[in-house]
């Protein structure tokens, strides 16, 4: 009769571990389920239809809070980017990434090559200081997917 009150306990605890550890893991891929996605820009002309597919991504994700974005901006492309050349559709689509949590981020290098500063860029950008590449590799190495239209 011991035995069997023994071996129940025994069951039972290890039925008990294993639903915690279940749960456990639901909710580790429940956080985990948020895509992280940087896209890469370096095309002056993709600027627009670069935009749209980070656009397209946060509707097709169900809104920014379900995904996160960065965009990597570096050579020619960039100077859509200037406040004083941007047109006001790229204007308006950066504004709504920064407020969306869209991290923007202008190459160093190319800032220094351009001789701007990011307060001659839109607002919401920051400066990937190592270089755009190094920005790039920096999210790839944190399960960021790389994505390049």
């Amino acid at each position: 009769m011991n035995r069997r009150n023994v071996l129940w306990s025994t069951i039972s605890a290890l039925g008990a571990a294993f639903a915690a550890s279940r749960a456990n893991a639901a909710t580790e891929a429940a956080t985990s389920d948020k895509l992280k996605v940087v896209y890469h820009l370096s095309d002056a002309d993709k600027v627009n239809f670069v935009l749209g597919n980070i656009q397209n991504h946060i509707d097709g994700s169900g809104g920014p809070d379900h995904v996160t974005l960065a965009l990597v901006i570096h050579g020619p492309a960039l100077k859509a980017f200037h406040q004083a050349q941007a047109n006001p559709d790229v204007s308006g689509r950066i504004s709504d990434f920064a407020k969306d949590g869209v991290e923007l981020a202008a190459c160093g290098n190319t800032m220094k090559a351009q001789n701007i500063t990011l307060t001659d860029l839109l607002p919401g950008f920051v400066s990937a200081e190592k270089g755009g590449v190094v920005r790039l590799a920096e999210l790839q190495s944190q399960g960021y997917l790389y994505l390049r239209p």
